[in-house]
């Protein structure tokens, strides 16, 4: 199923989960205005983003060159055209998203590749004040929220280091730079082993190893939050067993529920909840499995709060909204999938239909919260879950920080 054909009516979208959901009238008005009343933190996700319709090489691209003017266009630039900048403030409204925490680094450990997409979200802030504003502290959350804007909080899919490891010290006060730099997540590992620990696409999964752990109580120091989403179960254990803050999977599914090699197995979810932090729960169909569609996501939600705490658990979509027409990608030269991206072995089979897709749809978000009123949350779970335990510990993250002009 080619997701590019997806997601693109708004209302269609809609449609296809209300009719998953069946609410009774109750349960969806009820639930549509506890989404319009409350602080909804997409724990990590992307904003609306444009399609790339010019593929032009003209000038010489290589591949690197034009993998950066590819992004720029999908980051940034398609804001430039009326029609994407309308559809991009619409899919906004239709969500009832206050804030986004989003990736703000390439997968890598790379600092200058981390930097681009930090750079660009930056810039789209800088650009467009009226509808976007960083987000670095907790307070300022309340603050985006009372203002009517859209706050962006940045994470990395990898933690920025030297690879000449001598002195440590170096890749170390890295992390000190990007926290300055409004970086507040980063991943422990993408996929595959890093010299911190390793990757959930690795077959031997080795732990921490003695450089993760001095990374760990830096980010710590510093006040990142360290998310193992994309770590191996043994690894995101131990690192959170190790830190001395809140450890989160920011986006992730249950490894009951799923044979995804993303998924974290109940082990790994009793430590991160031991920590202080949180499962988030993605809506990509090919992790969640079983229906694959919005009520199989609340089936993940519902596991972790009924096993672990509803303190534990929160909505992280992994997913976002594509503005513009759909277009083919299909570059004048040979594209390869990045080692990190390869997983292992196959998963199980797993047919993915539209009804699945456009039923976690990220403009659905409202129904998420009809279906944790129809699943029987309290008003005040659903908003620990929509944006409270994310609260939680992005608080604890920086509780040490001084920071003039707030009290901590």
């Amino acid at each position: 199923m080619d997701r590019m054909y997806l997601c693109r009516n708004m209302e269609y979208s809609r449609e296809v989960a209300l009719k998953l959901l069946a609410p009774s009238k109750r349960e969806l008005e009820h639930g549509l205005e506890l989404h319009r009343n409350s602080f909804v933190c997409e724990a990590y996700g992307f904003m609306p983003k444009g399609e790339v319709p010019d593929q032009s090489v003209e000038g010489g691209y290589d591949v690197r060159s034009f993998g950066n003017r590819f992004e720029q266009q999908h980051m940034l630039d398609f804001m430039r055209d009326p029609a994407m900048k309308a559809e991009c403030l619409k899919a906004l409204e239709y969500a009832g998203v206050n804030c986004i925490f989003l990736n703000a680094g390439i997968e890598s450990s790379v600092p200058g590749e981390l930097i681009k997409r930090l750079a660009r979200l930056t810039y789209l802030c800088d650009l467009y004040p009226e509808i976007y504003r960083r987000v670095v502290w907790p307070e300022q959350m309340e603050e985006v929220y009372q203002a009517g804007k859209i706050g962006l909080g940045f994470t990395t899919c990898g933690v920025p280091v030297v690879h000449e490891l001598s002195p440590v010290d170096e890749s170390k006060y890295l992390l000190t730079v990007f926290f300055q730099l409004g970086v507040r997540m980063m991943h422990l590992t993408y996929n595959r082993r890093n010299l911190l620990a390793d990757g959930c696409a690795e077959k031997a999964d080795a732990g921490l190893s003695g450089f993760g752990r001095e990374m760990i109580r830096e980010m710590n120091r510093v006040g990142i939050i360290i998310d193992v989403a994309h770590t191996g179960n043994r690894s995101a254990a131990e690192a959170a067993q190790w830190s001395e803050k809140p450890v989160i999977a920011s986006h992730t599914a249950v490894g009951r529920l799923t044979p995804h090699i993303r998924a974290k197995s109940d082990e790994t979810i009793r430590a991160i909840v031991e920590s202080g932090g949180y499962i988030g729960i993605c809506t990509l169909p090919y992790f969640l499995y079983g229906k694959g569609d919005i009520r199989t996501f609340l089936d993940h939600i519902d596991y972790v709060a009924e096993n672990f705490g509803v303190d534990h658990v929160a909505i992280s979509t992994d997913n976002s909204h594509l503005c513009g027409a759909p277009f083919h990608w299909g570059p004048k030269f040979p594209v390869h999938t990045r080692f990190e991206a390869y997983w292992p072995e196959k998963m199980p089979p797993f047919e993915m239909t539209e009804e699945m897709f456009e039923s976690m749809a990220w403009t659905n978000w409202p129904l998420f919260t009809v279906g944790l009123v129809q699943r029987g949350y309290s008003d005040d779970d659903i908003r620990k879950i929509l944006s409270g335990n994310f609260m939680r510990v992005f608080r604890a993250a920086v509780s040490h920080i001084e920071r003039p002009g707030y009290k901590i």
